[in-house]
């Protein structure tokens, strides 16, 4: 169960410009943060690759990233799926060709309350019909790590 309200949870600090890999960046964070599973997943080209984070860590020890709708709903359901709550904050957006490259911050929140806040720069790369042929997300798991929040009440 995720939040209610994407408005509340997007703050866009950057470019409006139409671009359509910008467009598919605003809704796959709103479908994340909805928790709408099927709506992210089919923003996605049916052989894409999902690389979040960039290279090997905890959420992916081989950096080999998730591909193919079977790799990336595997990371749905590992990863996204076990947040309560995320809100971005996008400080600048910067698109051309395919890509669009936004410079975010990502705080997640846990079931238990505890947070971790996430810089990161995301790149959307999209075909032709707009679909998401690759997302990478560029940050580092121990800087992310060590702003974890304790638990809600603790």
């Amino acid at each position: 169960m995720k939040q209610e309200h994407v408005a509340d949870a997007i703050a866009w600090n950057a470019s409006e410009a139409d671009h359509p890999a910008r467009r598919a960046a605003r809704a796959s964070m709103a479908a994340v943060i909805e928790g709408r599973k099927e709506d992210w997943l089919a923003l996605f080209a049916p052989d894409a690759l999902v690389e979040d984070p960039v290279g090997p860590s905890f959420l992916d020890p081989s950096g080999n990233g998730h591909r193919g709708l079977d790799g990336i709903t595997t990371f749905w359901d590992t990863f996204i799926s076990t947040i309560a709550g995320f809100r971005f904050t996008i400080a600048d957006s910067f698109a051309n060709g395919p890509c669009c490259a936004n410079v975010a911050t990502i705080t997640t929140t846990m079931p238990d309350g505890s947070t971790m806040t996430i810089d990161c720069v995301l790149i959307y790369t999209v075909d032709e019909d707009g679909l998401i042929r690759s997302l990478r997300a560029h940050w580092e798991p121990d800087r992310a790590m060590a702003t974890v929040t304790a638990p809600a009440g603790s």
